[in-house]
């Protein structure tokens, strides 16, 4: 299944400035419905930021689901500098009380852990490692210039995260994708986007196959 779905993804995006290098999705979960998902890009480039989470919530919204940008959640002040997990652990309380149910978190790690994606993976399901976790150890992302200076290819995660009243927090489903061609940023952003909407929609995660032939905004 998980690889005719990369088939499926590579024959679509063509010559894509991203690829789809992995991708895993909870052994428990079916299908995944959420009716209102906090869309978080992690990045020190607001303006990259912007676009992204902008971009995205559009096409959740051309699927009448509701998202929200984590710019329009998050005070100013919440990025500038590392959260404890107490801190996160009342912003998911925050959220579970404004009805959000998932967040769909995107964040740049570097090529490195490609080799290790897997396991990682592996690891994280084992130990029910959630969103505070994961937001807790890279948001340094945030306000470290030099984070992403060592790396050619940028090596990327996007993880769906259940925040459900009365369900544990858990990882949904996670992709790791390679971005080709950083400098082009507004292509990049694009193709990143529409990725990650065939990759939900292919494995009925809040999106249905059955929607794929909608015209995109895009």
């Amino acid at each position: 299944m998980k690889k005719l779905l990369l088939v499926l993804i590579i024959t679509l995006m063509g010559c894509s400035s991203t690829e789809m290098v992995d991708n895993w999705k909870n052994p428990d979960i079916v299908i995944f419905d959420a009716n209102k998902v906090l869309l978080v890009g992690m990045s020190s480039d607001e303006e990259a930021r912007t676009n992204f989470e902008t971009k995205l919530q559009k096409e959740f919204e051309a699927r009448d689901v509701e998202a929200v940008r984590s710019l329009d959640v998050f005070d100013v002040k919440f990025t500038d500098s590392k959260r404890t997990e107490k801190e996160l652990d009342e912003l998911e309380q925050s959220l579970l009380d404004k009805d959000f149910d998932a967040i769909l978190l995107t964040k740049i790690i570097g090529s490195e852990s490609r080799q290790s994606f897997r396991k990682s993976i592996n690891d994280l399901y084992k130990s029910r490692e959630g969103f505070n976790e994961d937001y807790r150890r890279h948001q340094d992302i945030y306000y470290e210039d030099e984070y992403y200076d060592t790396y050619t290819v940028y090596n990327a995660e996007t993880s769906l995260y259940c925040i459900c009243v009365g369900k544990e927090r858990s990882l949904i489903w996670r992709g790791n994708i390679d971005i080709l061609d950083p400098d082009n940023v507004n292509k990049t952003i694009k193709d990143y986007v529409r990725l990650i909407v065939v990759a939900m929609e292919e494995q009925d995660l809040i999106f249905r196959k059955e929607e794929k032939n909608e015209v995109t905004n895009l």
